[in-house]
């Protein structure tokens, strides 16, 4: 029984090996995926926060990973026994008192709102002075009548 069971592999994973990795919400980790482009394959790192785990260790648990990229918030959805998951690793742990950081997407859309202004405010100053009358002169809103309206 023992021999054919060594024959059949039942996944192309080891799982025993994934469910010892031991990362968990608010982990910063490393996932490093096969890509596959035509007739080439290549591995690709997706490094973020985990803001996510569920099932545990079952055989569909998942994990949710955020990052920004370029101002804009990314997140992927990772399968743990996918074997299109090369390696995991854990650049950094830390220590979070909710399982689910779902918050974590808000916060950050409200820092990122906060710089675009900054943006703006800068933009407004590196134009000539005219142009910078012009551009405040547009974005002043007109004041309604109470009455009239």
């Amino acid at each position: 029984m023992t021999l054919l069971r060594e024959k059949i592999k039942f996944s192309p994973v080891d799982i025993g090996a994934r469910a010892k990795i031991d990362f968990s919400t608010g982990d910063t980790i490393k996932v490093w995926q096969k890509v596959k482009e035509g007739d080439k394959s290549r591995l690709q790192a997706f490094e973020g926060l985990v803001i996510a785990r569920k099932h545990g260790r079952e055989p569909g648990a998942t994990f949710t990973i955020r990052k920004v990229s370029a101002g804009v918030g990314v997140e992927r959805i990772f399968p743990l026994y996918s074997p299109t998951i090369e390696k995991i690793e854990i650049v950094s742990r830390s220590k979070v008192r909710r399982a689910k950081l779902y918050y974590i997407r808000d916060k950050a859309a409200r820092e990122i709102r906060k710089k675009m202004k900054k943006l703006i405010q800068v933009e407004k100053v590196m134009l000539a002075p005219s142009e910078a009358e012009e551009v405040i002169k547009k974005e002043k809103p007109k004041k309604e009548n109470k009455e009239g309206v």
